[in-house]
């Protein structure tokens, strides 16, 4: 996160971080395990928020292991450094600091970053001060969301596709690289890094019980006030402590399944 990072480091915004976590980590996870992470390793997580990666890391590498988790937001470290504490995660740390500030005693085996390239103004700069935080041999990874696809709903309802409108127009708008996951070879090949491995999943729900309605209507709440000073929507448009229960309610009526924008994982081995 950043002075430029549009959805904020307020304590609802964090609470939404660590509820979008809970639908993306699986993918983060097969990322960490296509990329060999073991126990032992010494992890970096740059723009780690309030630490989910960081402690997902931490599960895989062990007691033996590292991580270290930075961010700019003083209040995500604080959050971050309160999470690894009670769930006693010692082999963790967190400071508050940018990538290119960072100085680490010795190099990571692994570095990565989850939705930070698209709000970055030059990803291929940020993907190059993260690879100097690298021993040779080691790991540079990404995970970002194809803004650029965008949310779709079939059956197609009303509710679902003005929330999709919204969200286009708040990060197209707020967000430096909203298009960074679908330039993921040319960030990684600006970097002067190899061509990426890479692969893609995309988060899918339909019926009462998802989580994507929580996730996606808090996401808009946060986005509000941008989307207010852009002129893009009126507050009694968006409704928004009605929002969940609209998409969740026209999604169940019109029988639609929903899915969200394809995440996108790239990663190079040094």
């Amino acid at each position: 996160m950043n002075a430029g990072y549009v959805l904020g480091s307020a304590p609802t915004e964090l609470q939404r971080l660590i509820r979008q976590s809970q639908i993306i980590s699986p993918v983060t996870e097969r990322l960490l395990r296509q990329t060999a992470v073991k126990q032992g390793m010494r992890i970096l997580d740059v723009g780690c928020g309030a630490g989910d990666v960081s402690l997902l890391a931490a599960e895989m590498v062990g007691t033996s292991g590292s991580i270290v988790g930075i961010d700019r937001s003083p209040e995500a470290i604080a959050l971050a450094k309160e999470r690894a504490r009670q769930q006693g995660f010692k082999q963790v740390d967190f400071y508050v600091s940018s990538v290119e500030d960072f100085s680490p005693t010795e190099p990571f085996d692994l570095v990565i970053g989850r939705y930070v390239l698209m709000y970055q103004p030059r990803p291929a700069v940020f993907i190059r001060a993260s690879r100097s935080h690298v021993r040779a041999g080691g790991v540079v990874a990404f995970h970002e969301i194809s803004l650029h696809r965008g949310y779709h709903s079939l059956p197609s309802n009303p509710a679902w596709e003005k929330m999709a409108e919204w969200l286009n127009i708040g990060f197209r708008s707020g967000a430096s690289s909203w298009d960074a996951a679908g330039r993921l070879v040319e960030h990684f090949l600006e970097a002067g890094l190899p061509c990426p491995e890479l692969f893609a999943e995309m988060p899918v729900g339909g019926g009462e019980n998802s989580p994507i309605y929580g996730w996606l209507a808090e996401t808009v709440r946060t986005l509000l006030p941008h989307l207010l000073k852009v002129g893009a929507v009126t507050e009694e448009e968006v409704s928004i402590d009605t929002l969940e229960e609209r998409l969740r309610s026209e999604a169940v009526k019109a029988r639609s399944q929903v899915d969200v924008a394809t995440q996108v994982c790239a990663w190079v081995r040094l």
